[in-house]
């Protein structure tokens, strides 16, 4: 047997691959199939491409078997084995190359080849997570037939020698037969490590990783036998097919059903429904990828947690990669479920990695695309089948605006995300997102509407699109300011989801021409219209009694004005400087530890009201005191703001009821 020293770094690089590249134990069986599959995919590739390889017939399978015992796990292909020189390059290539080249490799573009020729990498190392040793057994397939026997515990050194026909091990492995080729990878598992060389721990692990690999993988046990009475009267050889060898999302779209689709993704997603929608997609080209994508009935119960984990799972050529990248798609998009494969990723790669990969954003970015290109459709199709009348809709008119409702329900939050987080796609998002709304035409019993439609509804010579947002929808319906917009004939929208306040100032305006305006925050009025010189003269007469009322309330408020919009029964209300954050944003603020600003509101009275005509008549400035802080403080109530001294309020409306 012939000893080869490895470099001086080798330990340093093991360590590397051991304790950092990866990061949980289990993952080595599944680099270990992996490379398995890949000597597979290139003896399939040579028997119908190369002369030399076209005698052989290709019978692909894995056996996987073990001993309890003796603490040994063994992964065994017909694939296209190794040479002794093979052997040196494949098993010696990080040995050989060092750190820095070694790690040169891994930020490289690799072909898609090069992935496929059965080279042992640093997958094969990470073996050493749970072996002490590694014995590896293998015959080059339409080579000169000798067998090589390649062995290392993983430090200083490995050793490769010629194993005979007759030996044990080429019997143990079948290599006494000439015409079997391939490679068996034989694990002597550490004290820490004996859990793999269990029939039920390598199910779960196939299961979980590899039961997508194109190639049937077979797991070889001992199953006791028993007497009628329960008594165990010995055992026999079983071998069970422990993989499906279909890749659901590889199967070309024009053979799956909704069914196939649904029982995958209950399996798949761990999920008792049916997804609420799919996105199947091939690509091919430049770069060649497969998704499959879910979106669930409702939304995943850990989608506002910031440990959230990602329903998306990374594969490569089939083989499981990763399932707890959250790069893999934008966090607005994390209700989605699915499975990303790629056909030109290395598979011998950490997934940490894989988070800078310039392949891996191509896609990313596709896919975006792809998904919100699929939610404004569902979005249009409900929003057509709304405009037809209620008796006269079909089955699938009220299946669309059903599905639609669900994804709003659930999903409508996370997407306004989208639009301050995800600007290459902001406009798309923006056709997707819904707001309630005081318009209840065409918008259905849950009084939704999008941008496009309120845009379709606003009055000739309207040029923005006003809303209000808070905590609570009631409250804000009932705010004097919607009330004031809608008399005028202007629709708003009621915006109470705690994003909104973050979302909507950053947005801007809709396709760059509507301004989104709150009706809350001064110089909203402006869009208004009416008789600019009849305003400015009533401002001009209203002007003491502004006066008294802010001397009433000093510091209180930032200003006090003759409001433009409350009209009828309403005397007042409050309304935010354009300059200042919003009382939401400000909770929110503190909500999170940060010191939020005191918020000095603008109070703007009603001048058509009898309460400010009693104001302007009256020189008793106790009065005038008491009538002011009343005014104030219900306006802060009905906008939902803090009343800071309630006590204060309730002295001067008691002053009020005892005259």
């Amino acid at each position: 047997m012939a000893k080869y020293e490895f470099q001086t770094e080798v330990n340093q690089l093991l360590k590397l691959i051991i304790h950092s590249l990866y990061s949980n134990k289990d993952i080595f069986l599944r680099e270990i199939v992996s490379n398995a599959s890949d000597a597979l995919d290139k003896l399939k590739y040579l028997t119908v491409s190369d002369e030399a390889f076209k005698a052989i017939k290709f019978e692909p399978r894995i056996d996987i078997t073990f001993d309890e015992k003796d603490s040994t796990l063994t992964v065994q292909d017909s694939g296209i084995g190794m040479t002794d020189e093979d052997l040196t390059n494949n098993l010696g290539t990080i040995a050989r190359s060092g750190t820095k080249a070694f790690m040169e490799q891994l930020t490289a573009e690799a072909s898609k080849d090069s992935a496929l020729i059965g080279q042992f990498g640093v997958g094969f190392y990470s073996a050493f997570m749970a072996a002490n040793k590694i014995d590896v057994y293998t015959r080059k397939a339409a080579g000169d037939g000798k067998i090589w026997h390649w062995s290392s515990d993983g430090t200083n050194s490995y050793e490769i020698e010629e194993v005979a026909v007759d030996s044990a091990a080429a019997k143990k492995y079948g290599f006494d037969k000439p015409e079997l080729s391939g490679s068996a990878i034989e694990m002597h598992l550490n004290d820490d490590s004996k859990e793999f060389a269990s029939r039920w721990k390598i199910e779960e692990l196939i299961k979980k990783y590899s039961d997508h690999i194109a190639f049937p993988i077979f797991l070889h046990y001992e199953q006791k036998k028993y007497d009628d009475k329960g008594k165990e009267t010995g055992s026999e050889s079983k071998i069970d097919q422990v993989n499906s060898a279909s890749a659901l999302w590889k199967r070309s779209k024009s053979e799956l059903k909704d069914e196939d689709y649904n029982e995958f993704y209950k399996t798949f997603g761990h999920d008792g429904q049916d997804p609420l929608h799919y996105v199947h997609t091939h690509a091919e080209g430049t770069q060649e990828y497969t998704t499959l994508f879910f979106v669930p009935q409702t939304a995943p119960f850990d989608m506002y947690q910031a440990d959230y984990k990602s329903g998306l799972k990374l594969y490569v050529k089939r083989v499981f990669i990763t399932d707890d990248d959250r790069e893999l798609l934008p966090s607005y998009l994390r209700f989605v479920r699915g499975i990303i494969d790629s056909e030109d990723l290395p598979l011998n790669v950490s997934r940490e990695i894989l988070q800078q990969n310039r392949i891996l954003d191509n896609i990313k970015s596709a896919s975006v695309k792809k998904l919100l290109s699929e939610f404004k459709k569902m979005g249009e199709a409900a929003d057509k089948a709304k405009k037809v009348a209620e008796a006269d809709r079909t089955d699938d008119d009220k299946k669309a605006i059903e599905k639609w409702s669900k994804f709003v329900k659930n999903f409508n939050r996370p997407m306004k995300e989208g639009l301050y987080s995800d600007y290459a796609n902001r406009d798309e998002i923006a056709e997707i997102v819904r707001f309630k709304s005081t318009d209840a035409s065409g918008t259905g019993d849950d009084n939704y509407t999008s941008f496009a439609d309120y845009v379709q509804r606003m009055k000739t010579d309207q040029k923005s699109i006003f809303y209000i947002s808070g905590s609570d929808e009631k409250n804000l319906r009932a705010n004097p300011l919607v009330k004031a917009y809608t008399d005028k004939g202007f629709e708003v929208l009621i915006m109470d989801d705690d994003i909104d306040d973050i979302v909507i100032p950053g947005f801007g305006k809709y396709k760059n021409e509507f301004e989104l305006k709150a009706v809350n925050r001064a110089g909203s009025d402006e869009d208004l219209g009416g008789d600019k010189e009849e305003a400015k003269k009533k401002e001009e007469a209203f002007k003491p009694v502004v006066e008294k009322i802010k001397k009433a309330l000093g510091d209180k408020v930032k200003e006090v004005k003759l409001s433009k919009t409350l009209s009828g029964e309403n005397p007042s209300c409050i309304v935010v400087d354009e300059n200042d954050p919003s009382y939401q944003m400000i909770q929110m603020m503190r909500a999170m530890g940060q010191a939020g600003p005191d918020l000095k509101p603008i109070l703007e009275v009603n001048g058509d009201h009898p309460i400010l005509a009693k104001i302007k008549e009256s020189d008793d400035e106790a009065l005038i005191a008491d009538v002011s802080e009343v005014l104030f403080t219900q306006a802060l109530m009905i906008a939902g703001m803090e009343v800071k001294e309630p006590a204060e309020f309730v002295k001067h409306l008691n002053n009020l009821l005892s005259m």
